[in-house]
């Protein structure tokens, strides 16, 4: 029997949609700049050729319907509405096919952003970390499978207190989701807990203290997320 230190952390999971199972989260992948709008509006441009990405800390996930405190280190705190995607089986150096084989389930998802702190680290040329890997910075609503959900047409958008924010298509992405696993898989060596969001629409903006957000993509399940007001 191993003795540690102090008690180590309970595993990071998910529920599954419809069952009393659970899915254990390792690794979390985030595709960055995958809707031309979107990077418009950041100012910047997008690769047609490869995707890239950054990497969040399982730890700082939470499951829908939170209520959080805002974050410290930051007075523009965006949202980003994603979906999300998780690996069910090993894959390495897929073609698009075995890629898609690879996908257990979908969920809808929030990329919360400290833009201030991103920003800096921009100017600066400096990691992304502090603002984009934070404690509660990645919200998750329950994971429906491959076998129910296909990423097609469907409409994905975001509500701030019951505004529309931001509104697109999952066909707008740049990189499809097969795609994405088919690149990442080059890069590294999949494997079940492993969870990609795969970018975000246009109409990114601030949240503040109080404020409630509700993210949507037809087919799956709405994910909340809700700031105190104090």
């Amino acid at each position: 029997m191993t003795d540690y230190l102090f008690d180590p952390a309970p595993p990071v999971s998910l529920p599954l949609s419809g069952t009393t199972v659970r899915y254990p989260v390792t690794r979390i992948f985030c595709v960055g700049r995958n809707y031309a709008a979107h990077a418009a509006e950041m100012g910047v441009e997008v690769d047609h050729e490869a995707p890239f990405y950054f990497t969040k800390t399982p730890a700082h996930l939470v499951e829908s319907g939170t209520t959080l405190a805002y974050p410290p280190g930051t007075a523009k705190l965006h949202h980003e509405m994603e979906l999300a995607f998780v690996i069910g089986a090993p894959v390495f150096r897929a073609d698009r096919d075995r890629a898609g084989a690879a996908i257990h389930a979908y969920a809808t998802a929030l990329d919360m952003t400290r833009r201030d702190l991103q920003d800096e680290a921009k100017d600066r040329r400096r990691p992304w970390d502090t603002g984009k890997d934070f404690e509660g910075s990645v919200v998750l609503s329950s994971l429906v499978p491959a076998t129910v959900f296909t990423p097609g047409d469907q409409r994905i958008r975001l509500t701030v207190n019951g505004q529309g924010r931001q509104e697109g298509r999952l066909s707008d992405m740049i990189h499809d989701c097969n795609g994405i696993v088919a690149h990442l898989s080059t890069l590294y060596h999949l494997a079940p807990g492993d969870l990609v969001l795969t970018g975000t629409p246009e109409g990114v903006g601030p949240v503040v203290a109080g404020d409630r957000i509700t993210g949507q993509i037809e087919g799956l399940p709405d994910v909340r997320l809700a700031y105190s007001a104090g």
